[in-house]
């Protein structure tokens, strides 16, 4: 049986450039029979954990990777001016150092070098080297496009530098086979070229945006919703539908359609066996709170939590301190104490700088410990509300404390724990749009140059979702008689809808989550790569919530909710003292006060 890897692989987190879902290449390539995979998303690593989790599940090696874009001088060439131009390159993480290295290559080219693409230099990889294999890329590679302009000597030049910088043995040549790609063939009988001569060796490469071979119109058309082109236009820079071959081929195609240069094939196996990345998941990192006095964590939240309660009760009886002193030994035998110690902080500043903040939400209204702590303002045994449902001793998961500000000042508590545990270790959490069955329907009518008509008919036929589950197109067919008809007697509705259903649930763009933050011990970029967001200065994760928290790479993650009732309170509460001289606090205000209803 043949044997090779695919090395050089767009999921659809290079955003409206690739088509496949990180699940389906890769329970493609184990049907295909592969023992590796590899992902490398154009300048990003959004996928790379969910990636990294599907390999795990579908038991083949899991290769982290990303094609980055080279800036051609440096990033910090003050005088020549921002440079527009960059190429390509493929970086691969063999260990666990470059794993780290590729998030701190990724990270900067974000946050230092972004113009309009997320862009490295020299340096930087220079920086960030060790633990890393370096592919060539495309024919738009770093040293690939020079040698298809003719400009061999820099190609030669800027190659010695990459097997310089990467280390000999640590960098190849990619050679690619697409159809109809003109310059490939300068490409590949160049750089064969340069391999003998300087000893680089060369590596067999598909470069796949989709999965299957059938799939090439949807990814034409994806290509066609990002660039806001039509296939009509004939502009375009390459027509996947004249080039159906980004696929996952099965290693006997890539062995056929590289019989010639079976060393290339081979190096495919050997470059995989070499990148061996675990990524520790699951495990909690949590962030230092300074606790004084050479407290332990435990002494000082029991001490603040009894502080606490003197202000809360006129009487602590017995029945309260019997179920504080249990909540206290479930939080520490579970060691959450520097959770309850941090929220209670930021929430306590917030409420002494009069920012309004929620009575409290969800589960956590059950803690008397959190009551005591200023988190929430709601009496457990008021309400006779259980602990239980909040924390219990057989709880697996971590407890989550939902908090809700004045919608106008929650960016002030976000800015307050940024100054405190530092502006390298505090982010938003990215996320992620998605194509849905009516955005799907209409996007690819546009791309297929239909009049507008035509895909908003079909998407109106589309029932809407219900409790939080997105309609999908297939079981619109059984729920609509008239789009099943359609589709079942119009040849145009069908091949539109076929379409649709290979975009949908594609991530289309990236945003910031409406809510969450996560605080870690140590620089971010140890665990998640990072970015800002885009048209914006905030510095977010690029993992998303289900990635980031305690099921992925174990980063406090927590919701900061921003309510408009809640500004609209604190603005009441201020023209109140302003124009009545009267302070009130609403938490003092009894639940039956006869005042207050009237």
């Amino acid at each position: 049986m043949a044997e090779f890897v695919h090395l050089h692989n767009h999921s659809e987190y290079s955003l409206l450039d690739g088509l496949q879902k990180t699940k389906d290449m890769v329970a493609y390539a184990k049907s295909l029979g592969m023992k590796a995979l590899a992902i490398t998303d154009h300048g990003n690593l959004y996928g790379a954990i969910k990636f990294y989790k599907a390999c795990q599940t579908a038991g083949i090696k899991p290769i982290i990777g990303c094609e980055v874009y080279v800036a051609k001088r440096s990033l910090h060439d003050k005088e020549a001016g921002v440079d527009k131009d960059y190429n390509h390159l493929i970086l691969l993480a063999e260990n666990e150092t470059g794993y780290k290295n590729l998030m701190k290559i990724v990270s900067v080219s974000w946050l230092e070098g972004y113009y309009y693409k997320p862009r490295t230099d020299l340096d930087l990889l220079k920086r960030y080297s060790e633990g890393i294999i370096c592919l060539s890329a495309c024919v738009n590679g770093f040293v690939t496009e020079p040698l298809v302009e003719g400009q061999d000597a820099l190609g030669e030049e800027r190659a010695k530098k990459l097997n310089e910088i990467f280390g000999q043995g640590n960098f190849y040549f990619e050679i690619q086979r697409h159809i109809d790609v003109p310059p490939q063939k300068i490409a590949n009988d160049k750089l064969i070229s340069l391999s003998q001569k300087l000893g680089i060796p060369i590596v067999a490469t598909n470069d796949n945006h989709y999965t299957h071979k059938d799939d090439a119109e949807a990814q034409e058309v994806l290509l066609c919703i990002q660039t806001q082109l039509t296939l009509l236009d004939k502009n375009r820079k390459l027509s996947m539908v004249d080039s159906p071959d980004f696929y996952i081929k099965s290693p006997e195609e890539m062995t056929e359609l590289f019989h010639d240069l079976p060393e290339a094939i081979e190096n495919s196996v050997k470059i995989a066996d070499r990148c061996n990345v675990t990524i520790e998941l699951g495990k909690w990192h949590m962030p230092v709170f300074a606790v004084p006095d050479g407290k332990s964590a435990a002494e000082y939240l029991q001490e603040l939590t009894y502080e606490g309660l003197s202000r809360r009760y006129k009487e602590i009886t017995e029945q309260i301190k019997t179920r504080v002193d249990y909540e206290l030994s479930v939080i520490t035998t579970k060691h959450y104490e520097m959770y309850f110690l941090i929220v209670s902080d930021f929430v306590n500043w917030a409420k002494d700088h009069n920012i309004a903040v929620g009575p409290g939400r969800g589960s956590a209204a059950g803690s008397v410990v959190s009551y005591a702590l200023r988190i929430t303002d709601v009496d457990p045994f008021f309400f006779s509300l259980p602990f239980e449902r909040f924390l219990n001793p057989d709880r697996p998961s971590a407890p989550d404390i939902d908090l809700d500000f004045a919608d106008i000042r929650r960016e002030e508590v976000i800015e307050y724990v940024t100054e405190k545990y530092g502006k390298d270790r505090v982010a938003q959490i990215i996320t992620f749009g998605t194509m849905e069955a009516r955005g799907s329907v209409r996007d690819a009518g546009r791309a297929l140059g239909l009049a507008y008509a035509v895909p908003d008919r079909l998407a109106k036929m589309i029932p809407p979702g219900w409790q939080g589950h997105a309609m999908t197109i297939d079981t619109a067919l059984t729920q609509s008689p008239d789009l099943k008809r359609a589709y079942d007697t119009e040849p145009e509705t069908k091949r539109l809808l076929d379409i649709s259903k290979k975009l949908e649930g594609v991530a289309r763009h990236a945003s910031v989550h409406a809510a969450g933050v996560v605080i870690a011990d140590r620089d971010l970029t140890d665990y998640t790569p990072i970015q800002r967001e885009t048209n914006g200065e905030k510095i977010v994760t690029q993992y998303d919530m289900y990635t980031v928290g305690e099921d992925g790479v174990g980063l406090l993650k927590m919701d900061f909710l921003g309510l408009r009732n809640l500004t609209i309170i604190e603005e009441a509460l201020r023209f109140i003292k302003q124009n009545q001289n009267i302070v009130l606090d609403l938490n003092t205000v009894p639940i039956d006060d006869k005042q207050t209803y009237e």
